[in-house]
């Protein structure tokens, strides 16, 4: 039987942007999500930076957080010694709840539009919790592949309800068949543990 994911979260329900930023502005009131994420028991931020850490073992590569939201992941890639860290995100409310010193800089930015930022400029991207329902759409990878350098590193999750339904299936194979990176890390496992949603995790080296 195939798993309901659609249903287990609200904000699942959600298409557009406009009700997306609608639903954060709510949902950043008084740190709510901040503690919704600690109630879920949302453990992607640590298990990715965590994977991360096998590959990555400069911390003073330079990073890019995007979809950095309230600065989950962030706060444990400081944890664990990388603080030269950039991060985006589609919400302003989000990034207004980012603790002071994770980030060098923070900046609003759709990410399904082209990025502004110059080829080849980060070390390394981790894209956690935003390839999910209603929010940033598989054509976003190859653009994320295009600010890293060769040989370096992008870390994402892919929320199991929208790996085929969205796509993301077909545009990973298309981006290895282009031997644009390395699969170096693919597994599925605890995502938003209370509410029994995993996702695929991956860590890919850069060949382009």
């Amino acid at each position: 039987m195939k798993k309901d994911v659609d249903s287990k979260l609200d904000i699942y329900k959600i298409t557009k942007s406009e009700e997306l930023l609608k639903y954060y502005q709510d949902w950043t009131k008084k740190n709510k999500y901040n503690q919704d994420m600690v109630e879920l028991n949302y453990t992607a931020p640590k298990e990715t930076v965590l994977l991360l850490k096998k590959y990555a073992l400069n911390n003073k590569c330079k990073i890019l957080d995007a979809g950095c939201g309230t600065g989950l992941v962030g706060i444990e890639l400081v944890k664990n010694g990388y603080f030269n860290l950039d991060g985006v995100d589609f919400s302003q409310n989000m990034l207004d709840l980012i603790p002071k010193d994770i980030y060098k800089k923070t900046e609003k930015i759709d990410l399904n539009k082209p990025l502004k930022f110059e080829t080849n400029i980060y070390d390394a991207v981790m894209c956690v919790g935003t390839f999910t329902y209603g929010h940033v759409k598989p054509e976003a990878l190859e653009e994320l592949i295009r600010i890293i350098k060769n040989g370096g590193l992008i870390c994402f999750t892919i929320n199991e309800g929208i790996y085929e339904k969205y796509g993301f299936d077909k545009k990973i194979e298309e981006i290895s068949k282009k031997k644009l990176w390395n699969i170096k890390e693919f597994f599925k496992s605890n995502y938003i543990v209370n509410k029994d949603v995993k996702a695929w995790y991956y860590l890919s080296k850069i060949t382009k």
